[in-house]
């Protein structure tokens, strides 16, 4: 007989997940308006490393092509970043974060901060290690042909 979904690790994983983004959204709600926390991963892989391209910030956050180009243009029309055609290669664009997006990553680093000692209270840096072992693993077994 096959195992219930909801009595699997992997179901354990993305129910930890999906309550971690929707505890993190609330609390970013009640600090800045206007922005999800995909946008809010976008500005801060972008001020980390203002070189990716589009293909590569839809790696990091995990969201495709398409997902990528409507975020970004969304947050263009917010103020958050200006986009600007690539002088090499004008099927690109460079981003750059505008003053009210800086402002924004100001903000963010506090709700971050308690997001993160919320959610790992009680958690040892050992069992976050393994945790993050495990995981890693998990990844490698999933990359291999």
């Amino acid at each position: 007989m096959i195992e219930l979904p909801s009595q699997t690790i992997f179901y354990t994983i993305e129910k930890g997940i999906k309550e971690y983004r929707r505890f993190a959204q609330r609390n970013l709600n009640e600090t800045i308006e206007n922005i999800t926390i995909d946008q809010a991963l976008l500005l801060i892989f972008l001020n980390n490393h203002p070189e990716l391209s589009q293909n590569e910030i839809g790696e990091l956050v995990f969201k495709d092509n398409a997902s990528v180009t409507r975020m970004i243009e969304l947050m263009a029309k917010k103020d958050y970043l200006k986009r600007s055609v690539n002088e090499n290669d004008r099927r690109k664009y460079n981003l750059s974060i505008t003053d009210k997006g800086q402002n924004i990553l100001t903000d963010l680093s506090d709700v971050i901060a308690s997001n993160r000692k919320t959610a790992l209270k009680g958690i040892a840096d050992d069992e976050i290690a393994q945790l993050k072992n495990t995981l890693n693993k998990i990844i490698n077994n999933c990359n291999t042909k």
